[in-house]
């Protein structure tokens, strides 16, 4: 296809994400969550089951070490982390919101809230607050797991490479192992989880309904785990909590593996590609990316404390550390996004790219020359490392 027709074909951000402009909270806020006491959802799954029969898995060295380290890699998320140890949900909180705002000796936050619904919080209702954001935040890790879990058990089905379902197969074994902890960390260390993000589940349910085997990859290995694997790492550098911190850690030795293995897989399956092909990658990508970015302004948390965010908005997206912490999110996806070609492909050298210009659009671009999670992913192998150690 030819160039000035890929331009011609060109899709609004309204026609991708629903809305012009990106941060606009009405729509942002519109849409919201399910039911609560929803425990079912439903996704039509339109992706076809290959069989292969050849299996000759001798092609993808990367790929075969890829899974040779999976299986040496295995860990008991009931006898492997300190579960007898107790959690002191205050001392967390206002250690990690030391760690993310240097030099602050309260809760409060550092911009003004005077003149909106938080100018008579004191201490008391900003601890609740922090509290009810991390079990938020750790409820839609957990939900982001089992959407892994899906996916990567989708991707065993419909992947044509035995090597790559091989290496599939290992995933799904964690991700059940990464919810199995997640849940078990939300009901007996803190109060219950929340129901789902609407814009993750919104996410999910795109990943699943499409029917291309590399699309499953790009949204779950690529976009969520990446997103995962960057706000885990953030939680665990943050958190005093012991028993949290040995869980990130873990999880994050496999999350490493899982956004490799998309990494390795995609960058060959991409070169077959065409410019239109590839377009319409680079779009869901985007989709994504703003889909992941949406969920974080938790608004079922200001639901359940009973406060209108919309004022608000405005006024926190001035906060510094939040700021900081929202691009970081993003520090895994646009190295990977990079290492693939999605954020220039399609544009004589030289020019900017469709992705690259909407990430720059998002402020994350200054990612793009970290090191991607193909290259890095045995550093976060916390499981050998502890072997070694005991050793």
């Amino acid at each position: 296809m030819a160039e000035t027709d890929i331009r011609a074909k060109m899709r609004s951000n309204e026609e991708i994400v629903g809305r012009v402009d990106l941060d606009d909270p009405e729509a942002i806020l519109s849409v919201t969550t399910l039911d609560e006491t929803d425990v079912v959802h439903i996704v039509k799954d339109n992706a076809d089951t290959i069989f292969t029969w050849n299996y000759d898995k001798g092609e993808r060295t990367a790929l075969d070490k890829l899974y040779e380290k999976a299986k040496t890699s295995q860990w008991n998320g009931q006898t492997d982390l300190p579960w007898e140890l107790d959690v002191d949900v205050e001392k967390s909180v206002r250690g990690q919101n030391a760690a993310i705002n240097p030099g602050a000796t309260d809760l409060l936050p550092p911009f003004d809230v005077s003149h909106t619904a938080l100018a008579n919080w004191g201490d008391k209702e900003y601890l609740e607050l922090g509290i009810e954001m991390q079990n938020h935040l750790l409820s839609q890790f957990m939900h982001g797991e089992q959407g892994a879990l899906v996916c990567t058990a989708k991707i065993v089905e419909t992947v044509p490479w035995i090597d790559a379902k091989y290496y599939a197969a290992t995933q799904v074994v964690d991700e059940a192992r990464h919810v199995e902890v997640f849940a078990k960390y939300l009901d007996e260390k803190l109060t219950g989880h929340y129901p789902i993000n609407a814009h993750l589940r919104m996410l999910l349910d795109d990943i699943i309904d499409d029917s291309r085997w590399d699309m499953t990859y790009l949204g779950m290995q690529i976009m969520v785990e990446g997103l995962a694997l960057a706000a885990f790492g953030l939680m665990y550098q943050t958190t005093p909590e012991p028993l949290l911190k040995k869980l990130l850690r873990y999880v994050m030795s496999d999350e490493a593996r899982h956004v490799a293995f998309g990494v390795l897989t995609l960058q060959e399956y991409y070169q077959e590609l065409s410019t239109s092909e590839i377009r319409e990658r680079q779009e869901f990508a985007f989709e994504a990316a703003v889909r992941m970015r949406d969920r974080f302004l938790q608004q079922e948390v200001w639901q359940r404390m009973d406060v209108d965010m919309r004022p608000l908005i405005p006024i926190i997206r001035q906060d510094p550390g939040r700021i900081l912490f929202q691009q970081l999110l993003f520090s895994k996806i646009v190295p990977n996004c990079k290492k693939l070609g999605l954020l220039d492909a399609g544009v004589p050298e030289g020019q900017k790219g469709w992705l690259r210009e909407r990430f720059e659009e998002m402020d994350v671009i200054q990612f793009e020359d970290l090191v991607d999670t193909g290259e890095e992913y045995e550093s976060l192998d916390a499981v050998a490392q502890d072997r070694s150690a005991e050793d």
